[in-house]
């Protein structure tokens, strides 16, 4: 099922660069960096970047982080099969950074993006933007900028479809029992 359409999620995007406006300097030196992770965050910083270049000082490309390898289940689910190579064509020291993904939900997926991005760099701060803020964190960690707050019902599944059109869909598990 849809939750959220393409043209809803363009609205939300829209709030979401406004937001990150408020919360970075308007002019930076070295320009802010935007860096995905992989896969959803990656397209959702691609259209980030297509509406701050005109609002905020920032790199001429965007970057995006694997973070296959930093996850604390590798030893549990072992290599996936879609390891990519993380891709910062930029130096992150003494750099503002918006770190993006699609779905924030327990948290451990950021926790693994800071300790790759770090391994690059010293940025000079980090901000979080997600396109959905699902509730139920297991880490103590927040998004700064986040399109929609959802909280879905246990055993419901948020994922992001893409990257033309970018659509959210609500999966229910099928082994979940029903809701009352």
């Amino acid at each position: 099922m849809i939750l959220i359409d393409s043209p809803r999620i363009d609205a939300l995007l829209d709030e979401m660069a406004h937001g990150l406006r408020t919360c970075l300097p308007a002019t930076s030196h070295p320009p802010v960096a935007l860096v995905g992770i992989h896969t959803g965050g990656v397209w959702i910083a691609r259209e980030l970047h297509a509406r701050l270049r005109d609002m905020l000082a920032v790199e001429e490309q965007t970057g995006s982080l694997d973070i296959t390898f930093y996850r604390d289940d590798f030893s549990r689910v072992g290599v996936s099969p879609q390891v990519r190579p993380s891709h910062l064509p930029f130096s992150l020291d003494e750099r503002p950074v918006i770190l993006v993904d699609d779905v924030l939900y327990t948290g451990r997926t950021i926790r693994a993006a800071l300790g790759e991005l770090f391994d690059y760099g010293r940025p000079s701060l980090v901000r979080l933007a997600v396109l959905v803020d699902r509730c139920c964190h297991e880490l103590p960690v927040r998004a700064d900028v986040a399109g929609a707050r959802i909280s879905p019902a246990p055993g419901e599944h948020i994922k992001l479809a893409g990257p033309r059109p970018l659509e959210v869909h609500l999966r229910r598990d099928p082994a979940a029992p029903a809701a009352d």
